[in-house]
């Protein structure tokens, strides 16, 4: 079982990306950032932040296919289907985390192992 602080930096990158809602790109940095920091000191926030950033780089690639299906109708909703899956998951994935655990986000791309 990782320590408190793993547990509550990997809940933190999970969350981080909750910023996206708000400013664009800045839950990205807030990620990159947090998992670059941390990475050294443990495995378990190593992994949690490469969970993560897979999460948001296949989040960005069904982004940009559902922005292109908005000529075909139904891209928009496509688009509010990402934003609340990435919402639900996001915290579904800090708790998890919180708790010690790996979770892969459904859907999912792994660019990094």
């Amino acid at each position: 079982m990782p320590a408190k602080w793993e547990r509550n930096w990997a809940m933190y990158i999970h969350f981080a990306q909750l910023l996206n809602m708000l400013f664009p790109f800045a839950g990205l940095l807030a990620v990159i950032v947090m998992w670059q920091i941390k990475k050294e000191e443990s495995p378990f926030i190593d992994r949690q932040g490469k969970i993560v950033l897979n999460w948001m780089l296949s989040y960005f690639i069904y982004g940009l296919i559902a922005f292109f299906l908005i000529y075909v109708g139904i891209g928009i909703v496509l688009l509010l289907l990402l934003k609340v899956a990435i919402f639900i998951l996001a915290i579904i994935g800090g708790i998890k985390a919180n708790d010690g655990l790996l979770w892969e986000y459904p859907l999912s791309i792994r660019f990094f192992r």
